[in-house]
């Protein structure tokens, strides 16, 4: 982290207070020789503050997280009153180039943190972040969906046990707020292991762009900017209807058998056990498999794929959750 009253230099491009810049991140070329660049968007404002760095597209089939930030940038949200934002829609300009998850050699970005300079592609686009962007950031926001046809219900991850992640998660307020821990070489692993505060948000499914998921990820964008004293004046708070959801633990529901899958409930229901949750058919209406709910819990992820394999996870349920902000 970089001292707030200073010039930023990054990239190679130095960026003073009170100015806007655009810097193009470029790492590779394509096939025909073709730069790739990724649009580096920073707004300073004349007052020092806080650096919040504000990413979308880590993986390239994600559109609802490269929207989100998009939104953020085209609003002007990322005009900071005091500090500065950094936002990168796209930090996987390749998977998205081929709306694929990983990098065209099939690695995933967000397993190779913090990346190393003479190993793979993706590893690289890792590594030159991590040095030369990461360090200059105070807090993070990341945005993700559900991969494939795994809908995700709007939530907030973090690591259990950090009382500054939890007030943060809950000034955002999305509807859950689940706890996990970090999985190695990911980016939120290395933002860890930095000491930079970083809220994951995922909601939605890979290659679908969802209005809803959309506005509760920019909502909760306002809502932490303005924490910071940073939002500008003019921007009308969103309103909390309620407070997020606390997922302590939770589990997947597997499909026990194999066919077409027909979904019953919404996503983030609450259901009691036993509830009758979708059934499962084989195509030639001789079969017919009634899936219930295992436990009392709240439904924060469903598989909206049509069809379903033996062992496919289909459900993901809350075991065990409240609505206070007690670190567990």
């Amino acid at each position: 982290m970089s001292s707030h009253n200073e010039d930023m230099i990054i990239l190679g491009e130095k960026i003073a207070l009170g100015q806007s810049k655009t810097i193009n991140f470029s790492f590779a070329k394509l096939y025909t020789t073709t730069k790739i660049e990724i649009p580096v968007i920073i707004e300073r404002a004349k007052t020092p503050g806080p650096t919040v760095l504000i990413t979308g597209g880590i993986h390239g089939d994600e559109i609802n997280g490269v929207e989100i930030v998009r939104q953020v940038i085209a609003r002007k949200i990322n005009k900071p009153k005091t500090g500065t934002t950094i936002c990168i829609p796209i930090l996987n300009i390749f998977g998205f180039l081929n709306a694929d998850r990983a990098f065209p050699d099939g690695r995933d970005l967000n397993r190779v943190f913090p990346g190393t300079k003479t190993g793979s592609l993706a590893s690289r686009v890792a590594y030159h972040f991590t040095k030369e962007i990461l360090p200059f950031a105070d807090y993070c926001l990341d945005f993700h969906t559900g991969g494939a046809q795994r809908f995700n219900a709007a939530q907030i991850r973090i690591v259990p046990n950090n009382l500054l992640l939890l007030k943060l998660s809950s000034v955002f307020n999305a509807p859950f707020t689940v706890f996990s821990g970090n999985i190695s070489k990911s980016y939120r692993s290395t933002c860890h292991k930095m000491g930079i505060p970083v809220l994951l948000f995922e909601g939605g499914k890979s290659l679908n762009s969802n209005k809803h998921i959309v506005k509760e990820a920019v909502d909760g964008v306002l809502r932490v900017l303005d924490h910071l004293n940073m939002l500008t004046i003019g921007f009308e708070l969103p309103k909390k209807d309620s407070n997020p959801i606390f997922i302590n633990s939770s589990r997947w529901i597997r499909a026990q058998k194999s066919g077409l899958l027909h979904v019953k409930i919404p996503c983030n229901k609450h259901v009691e056990k036993g509830e009758f949750l979708a059934t499962i058919t084989d195509p030639y209406g001789t079969m017919r498999f009634k899936v219930l709910a295992p436990n009392d819990g709240y439904i924060i992820n469903i598989n909206q794929a049509p069809i379903t394999n033996q062992g496919d996870a289909i459900f993901h349920i809350s075991t065990q959750s409240n609505t206070s902000q007690v670190a567990p």
